[in-house]
């Protein structure tokens, strides 16, 4: 029998992951019956088994950049070993030949792949894979329902539930509105509901919104479109806007232990009706986008529509006055940065009670502005190995770089160590239990607590470090405290959960579309 295999891959297995990689099961529940139920391997939780694959098995590998070096090694053992490799993901998007090379694929899947992946398999079955499928940008209402059904038991601390694909920004460091595109490609409020019930049925408390934006729409896109003496965008918008509300009064009538977190823009801070429905939905935590504390930084990232300064304090504790607990997301290494925009940025994410926050060096992403620019100015590229910088993801992460492109003042090493020195300061014990008061209970408290330490290994330790040692400790720890803090995010399944009746078009209380001038 011919089987099906799915694989995310990763260096580092912690044995329990924060959150359930939805791309598996989306491509699971995409999978025709006649194949199977396929075999899933989550590498943040185990490596995967190479053994299992047998002559004529499809196996398709999900890739970004950050782990498509063992995307490509899984893809030449697997090709080995007599089975059809198939890749896809943002990075294989972007590179579809780097992956053929690298990776030995057969065939690689470009966008998405909630449609075409049957097609990918009847071929493959066949004995005919194209060398490339185009996924892609499908409408909402056509993206799959992940089979949450398959979900290993006792692994992952939050489930996962996208709403909306594509951002209207862009971002210079984000590559998000070139591959999903910068229309927002909302899903039916139903579809999202029903996939949540299915994720509290087995457990989940916590979910994550995993969404490029959760707030699409901005009270000065509104009033931009309805200057437009064609109000056809103001139409679009307005709806766009109404079925955010319809979603949220939906997750409203869910369990009252569950919690909700998203991503969003700091204009949503300007909004309070929308920060409202968020408070009464349960949303309790989003990820910001701070990027720069400066004007100038801003400025350097194409994000000059979020503030700085006090400004910026002020709309992060906007946040928290509407009951939603920011992770702030800063970056290290901008043009305008200095030594002291270190300290700088962490006295801010003090001041504004940011729950949570990352400090990440400035990284060319394929697929960004940045990108595009380092890679067009540099000049007398060094190269590890043979392998250029320019494509560092496929040099070994224990040679790797830490910082690549050149700063006007500060060495790559300064970087690195003053964002170390950050993440130590702001996950500091003392720190987290002082910000641990945003919560009331001792249990909620450890939870906060819990979860701050192990952001900090998973991301600053394994991330950040160069010291090997200090790396392996730190996934050490994160294994150990991963285990623990699960058992305080998940609770009893309700496999008996019904699905709460639609609220549309009759809606509990008006929507509210108010444009600013």
């Amino acid at each position: 029998h011919v089987r099906v295999h799915l694989i995310n891959p990763s260096d580092v297995s912690f044995g329990t992951a924060v959150i359930t990689p939805r791309w598996l099961y989306v491509l699971a529940a995409a999978t025709p019956p006649r194949f199977g139920t396929p075999s899933i391997t989550d590498e943040t939780l185990e490596a995967f088994d190479v053994a299992s694959v047998a002559p004529g098995d499809t196996v398709g590998i999900g890739i970004h950049t950050g782990n498509a070096l063992r995307g490509y090694t899984l893809g030449r053992l697997a090709r080995a070993r007599g089975a059809i490799v198939v890749f896809g993901g943002i990075h294989a998007t972007l590179f579809p030949d780097e992956v053929r090379k690298y990776g030995d694929a057969h065939a690689v899947v470009s966008g998405d792949g909630d449609l075409v992946w049957p097609r990918v398999l009847s071929d493959c079955e066949a004995g005919t894979p194209a060398l490339s499928y185009d996924g892609g940008r499908i409408d909402g209402a056509e993206f799959s329902s992940a089979r949450w059904e398959l979900l290993p038991d006792n692994r992952y601390m939050w489930g996962s539930v996208q709403t909306v694909r594509g951002c209207p920004k862009h971002c210079s460091f984000c590559s998000v509105w070139r591959t999903d595109g910068q229309k927002p490609r909302q899903r039916p409020v139903s579809d999202v509901v029903r996939e949540i019930v299915a994720l509290r049925r087995k457990g989940f408390r916590f979910v994550l919104l995993a969404d490029d934006n959760f707030y699409p729409v901005t009270l000065a896109d509104l009033a931009a479109a309805d200057r437009r003496s064609d109000k056809q965008q103001l139409r679009a918008l307005t709806a766009l806007r109404r079925d955010r509300f319809d979603l949220m009064a939906q997750l409203e009538h869910l369990p009252a232990d569950m919690v909700f977190f998203t991503q969003i823009t700091m204009e949503a801070a300007e909004d309070p009706e929308f920060l409202g429905a968020m408070r009464r939905a349960r949303i309790r935590g989003a990820l910001v986008g701070v990027e720069s504390v400066t004007p100038e930084g801003l400025k350097a990232v194409y994000k000059d529509f979020n503030y700085a300064g006090e400004a910026l304090v002020t709309r992060l504790r906007t946040f928290r006055t509407h009951g939603v607990h920011v992770l702030g997301s800063f970056i290290f290494g901008l043009p305008t940065d200095t030594i002291r925009t270190f300290e700088a940025t962490a006295d801010l994410a003090r001041r504004s009670d940011v729950s949570f926050a990352q400090f990440v060096m400035l990284t060319p992403f394929p697929g960004t502005v940045d990108f595009a620019k380092w890679e067009k100015e540099s000049v007398d590229v060094p190269s590890i190995d043979g392998v250029p910088l320019t494509r560092y993801w496929l040099i070994p992460s224990a040679q790797r770089p830490k910082v690549y492109a050149p700063h006007p003042t500060m060495s790559a090493e300064a970087i690195r160590q003053g964002t170390q020195r950050v993440w130590d300061r702001f996950y500091s014990f003392p720190a987290v239990w002082r910000r641990s008061t945003c919560v009331r209970s001792i249990r909620a408290r450890l939870a906060f607590v819990l979860i701050s330490k192990l952001y900090r290994q998973m991301y600053a330790n394994t991330g950040i470090a160069t010291d090997s040692a200090r790396v392996a400790r730190s996934a050490r720890r994160a294994r150990w405290l991963a285990s623990v803090a699960r058992r305080l995010f998940v609770a009893a399944p309700m496999p008996n959960l019904p699905e709460p009746a639609t609220l549309s078009p009759a809606r509990t209380r008006p929507i509210p579309l108010r444009v600013v001038p």
